[in-house]
C-alpha cells in the first residue's frame, strides 16, 4: 500500500521469531524444572518467571533499561564483549522481549508437562530410557498441545509488544521500530489511515492466531 512503511512490519516479524526460537531453547527444560520439582526454589523461580504478567510493562521496561544499559550487569558485559550497546538496538529488545514473554511460554508447558502420566515417564524409566530421552520421547508428545500454545502465545505476544520495547529500544527507524511503536508515532502525526492500517493486521494476526490455535488444538483432543 502507497504511504505504508514496510519496516516496522519486518522487523516485528523478525524480533518475534527470535524471541520466540530462544524461548522454545530456555523455556522447555525451565518448564521441565518447575514441573517435577518439589524444591523450594522451584517455587521462587515459577513466581519470578511469573512477574512479567503482573508487573506494568514500564516498570519492566525501567529495571531491564538499567539492567541491560552500558552501566548495567549484563549491558556493561556485552559492551565489553561485543563493543556494542544492547539498549537502543536489536539485541536489546530481543532479550527485553524473552523476558517479557517468558511467561506465555513456560505457563503452558508446566501444565501440559504436569499432565503427562507419571506411569508412562516411569516405564521410559524403566526402560533405561535417560531423562532427556524421556522428554524429547515421551513428554513433548503427549504434551503437544501444551507446546503449540506456547509458540503461539509468545510469538502473538511479542508482535503486540510496545511498552518495554520503547523503554529499552526506543524509536530507532530499522532497528526498534516495531508495529505498535509505528501506531503510536502514527497517531501522534494524526496520520489515522496509517494507524489503522497497521491496527487492523495486528488484530487480524491476532485473531488468526489463536483461530488456528484453538483449532488445532481442538482436532487433537477430539
Amino acid at each position: 500500500m502507497e504511504g505504508i512503511n514496510y519496516a516496522p512490519i519486518w522487523l516485528t516479524l523478525k524480533l518475534s521469531f527470535w524471541t520466540t526460537l530462544i524461548l522454545v531453547v530456555v523455556g522447555i527444560p525451565l518448564a521441565y524444572y518447575l514441573a517435577y520439582t518439589k524444591s523450594r526454589l522451584g517455587l521462587f523461580i515459577e513466581t519470578l518467571t511469573t512477574l512479567p504478567l503482573v508487573l506494568p510493562p514500564t516498570v519492566l521496561g525501567f529495571y531491564l533499561l538499567l539492567l541491560l544499559g552500558k552501566h548495567g550487569f549484563i549491558g556493561s558485559l556485552w559492551h565489553r564483549l561485543f563493543d556494542r550497546q544492547l539498549v537502543f538496538h536489536f539485541e536489546g529488545i530481543v532479550l527485553a522481549s524473552v523476558i517479557y514473554s517468558l511467561p506465555m511460554m513456560v505457563h503452558p508447558l508446566v501444565s501440559g508437562f504436569r499432565s503427562v502420566s507419571r506411569n508412562i515417564i516411569e516405564v521410559s524409566w524403566t526402560l533405561g530410557k535417560s531423562k532427556l530421552e524421556t522428554l524429547i520421547r515421551v513428554i513433548l508428545p503427549n504434551a503437544k498441545a501444551s507446546v503449540l500454545t506456547g509458540l503461539v502465545l509468545s510469538f502473538a505476544h511479542t508482535v503486540g509488544e510496545f511498552g518495554v520495547v520503547l523503554m529499552v529500544g526506543g524509536n530507532i527507524e530499522g532497528e526498534t521500530r516495531v508495529i505498535s511503536i509505528a501506531i503510536y508515532d502514527a497517531v501522534e502525526a494524526i496520520d489515522y489511515f496509517t494507524a489503522h492500517v497497521y491496527a487492523i493486521l495486528l488484530l487480524a494476526f491476532s485473531f488468526l492466531s489463536l483461530a488456528l490455535l484453538y483449532g488445532v488444538n481442538r482436532r487433537w483432543n477430539l
